[in-house]
């Protein structure tokens, strides 16, 4: 028997050990009672860890049948031997998606906040459950990592029937289940602690989690700074690879901040690219209460500026290139900060932002900007082609298609990272050289 659903984790990993250190290695958990299983494996794996999220779809007469299942981004898994049997017409199918595609939607910005979905494409992905008895849903959630992209599935559980697992390995490559006692009757049998897991605890071990991958992506861990910013002090991560040949402020918008997913994963990728970055709350907690500090530009740009000056006097970071990159209204306040700095600013980087918010401002912005707006934000894309023609310095549009306005289509903000990192590279690139020739020998 497991003690729990810690323990039965710490086994499993154990027994997954020799997938340790692979460079396209997910892991994924079945909510709710999955996750806890899930984390302890990515933990001991070193691998990035996300929720696999799958809604039953069932035959109109007999929810109980299950045809198929869907799964994030427009995923829809059939069972084309059941919808034949069961006759089930497709007016019938698309009324049952939509209404349980709603509740799918729900649950993934109940577990996840504004967390994009980890993009699983050309990756390993190790599907975690706390164990299977029928394998409904283990077996859809194969299915649905596998139309995501996945390019080997791994089913990894503590327990289940024999004849169960035997048949999962239709749907995954590997299967991996340490206990498989031919007297079976249900999966909490097998555990002396099999408490209900609630959304609570899966929300707080995917927070965990992703603050640990995104240790392990920038290959150091993050040092905890207060920027001092005119006198008030701001809680913020500064990341600092080796031999960094510049460094980027994130300008969170709409009251994010620090911990913001998106723009973590966005640094995450330039820290692997030798670039140093900065997240910093903008605003104080007390600030915060007061809706209309979010928006207001020229304090949020006042404070980049600060935070700004507060780098240069830091020696590790002192000298390096820097640039900054703006989320929504935080783009709009890095522009006006960067019109205030002039040449001192190298590079500035929008995505999904609001460059018309800095309008009056754009005019005297000399550092190169490049604006990245998802194709189905249509409402931002013409706000950033508007506000690009007031720009005097050079100047890039990149759209990414298919992406709305948080790019938490899979791969989008992918292609946001790696357009940042290469806009950032190519114009810190120069200036860095020019440093180190200018050092004494």
């Amino acid at each position: 028997m497991f003690a729990n659903r810690q323990d039965a984790g710490a086994q499993l990993a154990e027994r997954l050990r020799s997938q340790a250190g692979a460079a396209n290695l997910v892991v994924v958990g079945l909510p709710r009672g999955g996750v806890p299983v899930a984390f302890e494996v990515a933990r001991t794996l070193g691998a990035p860890l996300d929720v696999i999220l799958v809604r039953k779809l069932g035959v109109p007469y007999q929810p109980e049948l299950g045809f198929g299942a869907i799964g994030e981004g427009g995923v829809r898994v059939l069972n084309q031997d059941i919808v034949r049997l069961a006759g089930v017409t497709q007016q019938q199918m698309a009324a049952v998606e939509d209404r349980e595609r709603p509740e799918l939607q729900r649950r993934a910005r109940r577990f996840r906040g504004d967390r994009p979905p980890l993009d699983l494409a050309g990756r390993t992905v190790i599907v975690v459950d706390d164990g299977i008895a029928t394998g409904g849903t283990a077996r859809a959630a194969c299915q649905v990592a596998r139309s995501r992209g996945a390019a080997r599935v791994v089913l990894a559980v503590p327990v289940g029937p024999p004849s169960t697992a035997a048949t999962m390995a239709d749907v995954a490559d590997e299967v991996v289940c340490l206990q498989t006692p031919p007297f079976f009757h249900a999966i909490g049998a097998w555990y002396r602690d099999f408490a209900q897991t609630g959304d609570a605890e899966v929300v707080d071990l995917l927070r965990r989690a992703a603050a640990f991958a995104h240790k392990n992506e920038t290959g150091h861990h993050l040092r905890e700074v207060e920027v001092d910013v005119g006198g008030v002090q701001l809680p913020g991560q500064l990341a600092l690879p080796e031999d960094a040949t510049g460094i980027v402020v994130f300008v969170h918008g709409s009251g994010s901040g620090r911990h913001s997913p998106r723009n973590r994963h966005v640094a995450g990728r330039l820290n692997r690219a030798g670039l140093a970055t900065l997240l910093f709350d903008l605003l104080t907690p007390e600030e915060e209460l007061d809706r209309r500090n979010v928006f207001d530009i020229g304090l949020l740009s006042r404070r980049t500026v600060e935070a700004t000056g507060w780098l240069n006097r830091v020696p590790e970071t002192a000298g390096l290139p820097l640039g900054y990159f703006g989320a929504s209204t935080g783009a709009a306040a890095a522009l006006c900060a960067a019109a205030d700095l002039g040449d001192d600013i190298a590079a500035v980087v929008s995505r999904g932002g609001r460059p018309d918010l800095a309008e009056p401002r754009l005019d005297a912005v000399r550092a190169p900007t490049l604006l990245i707006v998802g194709g189905r934000d249509e409402l931002v894309l013409e706000l950033n082609r508007a506000a690009r023609k007031h720009l005097r310095c050079e100047s890039g549009l990149e759209i990414v298609p298919g992406a709305t306005h948080l790019f938490a289509e899979p791969g989008a903000l992918e292609q946001v990272a790696a357009l940042a990192r290469d806009w950032f590279a190519g114009h810190f690139r120069p200036l860095a050289a020019a440093t180190r020739s200018r050092r004494p020998s």
